[in-house]
């Protein structure tokens, strides 16, 4: 009869252990999957709105290079992800500068447009910072 106890108490810290593995390993899982999607989000923004700020700049993308309609859609894609996946610090930054990339155009001024440029540069660093200490806690 201790036996049976003995083996039953066994089997069930073992059942225990089986069941905690596999909810741990489920929970590693969804986070990894969750900082995937982030990063991917992320590069897709950064990336659509870096060239947007070139072409509207005028700096690298010429006459053959993907036209501003399609660089806001793939922006606004992936905000959209942003949005799904990301906290409320790092989609404000990311409407922010959509926003400022939108509203930025070459100007009259050699000065004025340099120093638009470094403003919409630093929130692009910023954006960036906040994402990448995001993905750090996912």
């Amino acid at each position: 009869m201790e036996n049976i106890v003995s083996v039953a108490i066994g089997a069930g810290f073992a059942l225990v252990g089986v069941v905690f593995g596999a909810w741990f390993s489920a929970r590693r899982q969804d986070r990894l999957w969750m900082r995937d999607q982030k990063l991917k989000a992320g590069v897709g923004f950064t990336t659509a709105v870096s060239q947007l700020i070139d072409y509207l700049r005028h700096t690298q993308l010429g006459d053959g290079g993907v036209g501003a309609n399609e660089l806001v859609g793939r922006m606004q894609e992936a905000r959209s992800a942003l949005y799904l996946l990301c906290s409320e610090d790092t989609v404000v930054l990311a409407d922010a500068l959509a926003r400022r990339v939108w509203r930025s155009r070459p100007s009259e001024g050699a000065a004025e447009a340099r120093a638009e440029h470094r403003e919409t540069l630093d929130l692009l660093r910023r954006f960036t910072q906040e994402l990448r200490q995001e993905i750090a806690r996912t």
